[in-house]
């Protein structure tokens, strides 16, 4: 009969084998008036978590909450508060439902709940009054020196036979109807990521410990994976002040934490490769690195020239919320180092699009395409919930096999956009919601946004027509429709409504459609300037 690891598991086994090494490391200070960083040793991080879930189990016993319950966190994932308040709930043999403070709609949180029969929500401190009416117990997240001590006894770690068994939920990082969907996952899932994060995570050199920082929120898939790999491999994990941290905030964590392995989202990681062009003291720094890691999107194909010109190390990942890691690249410092390859141990097809659904998708080239397609004999398939009528997952990302085995990404089949969080962002629901509310104001529109912190809105109006009036009535008019989304899906500032003259905007030869990477290209210029205001 197949055991399933998971993150307990893991946790129990790393604090044996590595007790006294630092997990993570915290800011003390602020990094303008000199920065330090305070250690925490994997014994620790275990104590630490035994006593959060025995605070939480007391707590959750005496709103007579069931053991095995699903518990909401509605957390910033970002702090080591957070990471003991998810393994701590684990630990205390409930089911954490994670949800992004990116998701900022009570009504939204509260429907997610209910369709997840949650039985209590945690939250952090700023959504403390939009939760005191929500009707299951509900407490504030709290520092682990704040909780009570319970002497109430631990089940021992075990790993589980039953692979159906939910351990965690997260959500679809973008809306569908006016709400992200349920995520479930359960053990023979989590079983997969923790194999797959063990082959992303293998460190360099097993000789010293690698110690690399947060990639995003806990709350989403990203962090969750990568901290898992760390955990196998004895690694630490530095929090820093803020995600899209400074250049001189990257050197203070190599110089001080010994930093050697850096992962960032593509947007972020740009700001550095483009400081270390003017500042060879921080190039240097790069250079250095084992490995500097980034997923989600692809680096401009600029900076990835550049970046192999000056020798760094780069790697690349691919993945999503539902099925976390897919593809890695072999990485180093070649010209394929970035081409991708599905991770051992994984099941995965990829399945040719037809010609007519490659051009709509404004993928105008000979290359054949292709849908990355995650099989229901591979471990990390997601809950049927969310498969095809033929049982598979079928991702909707596309893919050229650029070498035997090897791909290069080339987008999506869909509308759909990612942020620079790598979050997710239904063009076309926005669209339609314009359409529908703005029809007599516009004559077309079409939203952009890759990479970029939240979307913009492209209108093409007739003639005559006041723009500063129509960006207003279209926020106006579209309001309620934003207020249910992510904060990297909503169109809430005027500034992001453009207006451009009629028949403007670019379109395809075939059906007059706009396509959206040739206005994104056509209007780079005008969007870094209004982003760059906007900060």
């Amino acid at each position: 009969m197949s055991t399933y690891q998971s993150h307990l598991t893991v946790l129990e086994h790393s604090a044996s084998s590595y007790p006294d090494a630092p997990v993570f490391r915290v800011p003390q200070s602020d990094p303008s008036t000199g920065q330090d960083w305070s250690s925490i040793s994997y014994r620790q991080f275990k104590d630490d978590v035994e006593f959060t879930a025995r605070y939480w189990r007391q707590v959750l016993k005496s709103d007579d909450v069931p053991e095995y319950s699903v518990i909401g966190l509605w957390v910033s994932g970002m702090t080591y508060r957070d990471v003991l308040n998810i393994y701590g709930l684990s630990r205390a043999g409930y089911v954490p439902q994670l949800f992004s403070i990116r998701l900022p709609n009570p009504e939204v949180v509260l429907e997610l709940l209910t369709k997840a029969d949650a039985k209590a929500l945690i939250y952090d401190s700023q959504f403390q009054p939009m939760t005191s009416s929500f009707p299951l117990p509900v407490h504030l997240a709290i520092e682990k020196g704040d909780m009570t001590l319970f002497t109430y006894e631990l089940p021992p770690i075990r790993s589980t036979s039953n692979p159906d068994k939910l351990v965690f939920i997260f959500h679809t990082s973008g809306s569908t109807s006016g709400s992200p969907k349920l995520v479930p996952c359960n053990s023979r899932w989590l079983d997969a990521m923790v194999a797959k994060a063990n082959v992303v995570s293998t460190p360099r050199d097993p000789r010293r410990q690698d110690v690399s920082v947060w990639l995003g929120s806990m709350c989403h898939i990203g962090q969750t994976f990568m901290f898992l790999g760390s955990l196998q491999h004895g690694s630490c994990t530095i929090q820093p002040t803020k995600i899209a941290f400074s250049s001189e905030e990257l050197i203070d964590m190599i110089h001080r934490c010994q930093l050697n392995r850096l992962n960032q989202f593509p947007t972020f990681l740009s700001v550095h490769l483009r400081n270390a062009r003017q500042n060879p003291k921080l190039l240097g720094y790069l250079q250095r690195l084992d490995e500097i890691f980034f997923s989600g999107l692809p680096l401009p194909q600029e900076e990835e020239d550049w970046a192999h010109k000056n020798g760094l190390n780069m790697k690349n990942t691919f993945g999503s919320t539902e099925c976390g890691a897919m593809l890695h690249a072999i990485g180093g410092k070649g010209r394929d180092a970035l081409l991708l390859r599905p991770i051992p141990g994984t099941s995965y097809a990829f399945v040719p699009i037809d010609a007519d659904t490659q051009s709509e998708s404004g993928h105008n080239t000979s290359a054949r395409m292709l849908e990355l397609v995650i099989l229901s004999s591979s471990g990390d398939c997601p809950h049927t919930s969310l498969r095809g009528n033929d049982g598979h997952f079928h991702t909707g990302d596309l893919f050229q096999e650029v070498m035997p085995g090897s791909y290069a990404f080339r987008g999506r089949n869909d509308d759909w956009i990612k942020s620079e969080n790598s979050l997710r962002c239904d063009t076309k629901a926005i669209e339609d919601n314009v359409r529908a509310t703005c029809g007599d104001l516009i004559e077309e529109c079409i939203v952009v946004g890759t990479g970029r912190p939240s979307p913009a809105l492209f209108v093409e109006s007739a003639p005559g027509v006041d723009h500063e009036k129509l960006k207003r009535d279209i926020i106006r008019k579209t309001r309620q429709f934003h207020a249910r989304r992510y904060l990297h899906e909503q169109i809430t500032n005027p500034n992001l409504v453009i207006i451009v003259p009629s028949k403007s905007l670019p379109r395809t030869a075939t059906k007059g459609n706009v396509r959206r990477k040739a206005v994104e290209d056509a209007y780079q210029a005008e969007l870094d300037r209004i982003y760059t205001s906007l900060r």
